[in-house]
């Protein structure tokens, strides 16, 4: 019977327990195991797993977002810390799921990308970070803004800033001033959306239209303005024209409505209506595949309300 390998058993099981089961040949060597003993759990169908050079999780079988994210810690060193749509994730920002992890090291540090394991070198390593455990993320503005640099896709850049700032997880200053601070490349998008959101923008789906307008060249309304008559709140419609008395009203299940709102919405309809307020509902999809089509409609409405005559009713932008 072979002699069994001699270490600190404990050191290794307490490791093991802090870090979701991922250690490092460094830190096994530490605790006096030796390369033999390492060889025989990574050993085929060992109890062992490689999951990046020097980086070993103490199981077989699928690897967990957390495992994944605790050896990419492990991996590029102390300092480093999670970003892009891991951080995301760990924030609750709706993101598309990736089993890549970004991570911010210092510039210095010359490490190379490996496995699922991406390397973003800066110089300008945020000073707020958000621990949980051995993972160590960025602050939520850094997150959206280093996940959409480079994103070719508007959509997806408008959906990530819009779950972020409706839900008050983010804040368009921070937001600000990680644009502001950033490189310059792959922002244009990001500067984009910023803007849209200052005008009161505040969903994907929302900037969609916008654009919409922006192409078709229609007048601009306001965008989720609040509409009284005399002191009187009568609603606060997508998209407002003033002068026609025209409000646009996006039918989107995911950014406005649940199945409990779908009865105030048809009051709120019913409200706008009583007032002499024409109210055109454009879902998603059509202002994607029909933008021509939507845009017919919006003139026609606008034309209908300039001939009616203008309305008594008071619009304040979006607070």
């Amino acid at each position: 019977m072979g002699q069994r390998s001699s270490f600190d058993r404990d050191a290794v099981a307490e490791l093991l327990r802090r870090q979701s089961g991922v250690i490092t040949r460094h830190q096994t060597k530490t605790c006096g195991m030796s390369d033999a003993a390492l060889r025989h759990r990574l050993r085929g169908g060992g109890p062992w797993q490689l999951l990046l050079p020097g980086v070993y999780l103490s199981a077989t079988g699928a690897v967990t977002s957390t495992q994944r994210e605790v050896a990419a810690i492990l991996y590029a060193g102390s300092g480093s810390v999670i970003t892009g749509p891991a951080a995301l994730a760990w924030h609750r920002i709706r993101v598309a799921r990736t089993s890549i992890v970004n991570v911010l090291v210092p510039e210095p540090r010359r490490r190379r990308d490996v496995g699922f394991v991406r390397l973003n070198r800066t110089t300008r390593m945020p000073r707020m970070l958000f621990p949980d455990g051995e993972v160590c993320y960025v602050p939520a503005a850094r997150a959206v803004a280093d996940t959409v640099r480079g994103m070719p896709d508007l959509s997806v850049v408008r959906a990530i800033v819009a779950d972020g700032v409706q839900r008050g997880i983010v804040q368009l200053p921070r937001l600000a001033d990680e644009l502001a601070a950033g490189p310059a490349w792959g922002s244009a998008h990001l500067r984009q959306v910023l803007g849209e959101v200052a005008e009161g923008v505040r969903s994907a789906a929302e900037g969609d239209l916008r654009t919409l307008i922006k192409r078709e060249r229609l007048p601009d309304p306001m965008y989720n303005p609040r509409l009284y008559a005399g002191d009187s709140f009568i609603a606060e419609p997508d998209a407002w024209w003033t002068d026609a008395g025209v409000a646009g009203e996006i039918e989107s299940r995911e950014w406005h409505l649940s199945p409990q709102d779908w009865e105030r919405t048809l009051a709120r309809d019913a409200r706008m209506s009583a007032y002499g307020i024409i109210v055109l509902h454009f879902p998603p999809r059509r202002l994607r595949t029909e933008p021509q089509v939507v845009a017919a409609e919006i003139a026609s409405a606008l034309a209908a309300g300039r001939s009616r005559g203008s309305l008594d009713i008071r619009a304040l932008p979006a607070g």
